[in-house]
């Protein structure tokens, strides 16, 4: 127990293998979503990163099917959709998002059925909440080098890629002008995306894994628009968030008599909201004064 931390910190919160994981695992999470959320902002891509973590919804119940992790699962079904996406899709954000849709319907009807299998099958238990809400205290610490190598591949794209991606973020039309390879460039952003939203449905779910990817990078923006510093800005609230939610779902587990605690998802979620909220308030206070 740290000196002076007593109300806020419970017993053992340090020591806790599992928080120890939770803080790890979330870390991660939370820097390649923080950074690959600030292009996604950027681009007008916040439908797709939220389809792509809908969609991952059928890998990860099938991953549960096939008795495999579900971070497997989401990879491969959003990797997938990524891929479909860009094909099927055009320059012009109209065309993104009709290509997403397209895709987000057929994954839809999979998850569907996944769902049901999982939760017909006595081998599944809790399947359903694991993938839509996550559950990252029960994670394995054998994820940790599979999560710390998607997490380096997501970001090595991102860093790889960001001077083509920053300006075909930017003008599609100005980027073909200056030979910039803007559908070569969309594809590798995507796949980043695809390794983002899946580490983030591990950590908070499949269903609320935007609010990870989109919150902390579109509060960082309204701080800054300096691309560099807001990336930096969205993985560090992202953290924040992320830790403070581990914290406050641990300390949950001593407010009630019954020892049930509330969901890490929820309290994470909470926090980009609040976070967001105030540097709303924070700009409004800074434009007034000027």
């Amino acid at each position: 127990m740290v000196a002076g931390l007593a109300p806020v910190i419970e017993p053992g919160f340090f020591s806790n293998g599992p928080v120890q994981l939770a803080l790890t695992v979330g870390g991660v999470v939370a820097v390649v979503s923080g950074l690959v959320g600030t292009f996604t902002v950027v681009r007008g891509q916040s439908f797709a990163g939220h389809s792509l973590a809908d969609i991952g919804t059928a890998g990860g119940s099938a991953a549960f099917l096939l008795g495999v992790s579900p971070l497997y699962g989401f990879f491969a079904m959003n990797l997938l959709a990524a891929g479909a996406m860009e094909l099927i899709g055009l320059r012009r954000p109209r065309g993104r998002d009709l290509a997403t849709g397209v895709v987000l319907g057929a994954a839809l009807g999979l998850a569907a059925l996944f769902l049901y299998l999982d939760t017909t099958s006595t081998s599944t238990t809790g399947a359903t909440i694991n993938v839509l809400f996550g559950s990252i205290f029960t994670l394995s610490t054998s994820l940790v080098p599979v999560v710390a190598v998607f997490g380096g591949v997501a970001v090595g794209l991102v860093l790889l890629l960001y001077r083509p991606l920053l300006l075909s973020s930017l003008s599609a039309d100005l980027a073909a002008a200056r030979a910039v390879r803007v559908r070569l460039v969309g594809a590798g952003y995507l796949v980043a995306l695809a390794f983002a939203v899946s580490l983030s449905a591990i950590a908070i779910g499949a269903i609320l894994s935007t609010a990870l990817l989109i919150g902390p990078a579109a509060t960082a923006l309204r701080l800054t628009r300096r691309p560099g510093l807001a990336m930096a800005a969205a993985a560090g609230l992202g953290v924040l968030a992320t830790w403070l939610g581990v914290l406050l779902a641990y300390d949950s587990f001593y407010w009630q008599p019954s020892s049930q605690g509330w969901p890490v998802s929820f309290f994470v979620v909470a926090l980009v909201v609040v976070l967001f909220l105030a540097a709303q308030a924070f700009v409004a206070m800074r434009e007034r004064r000027v």
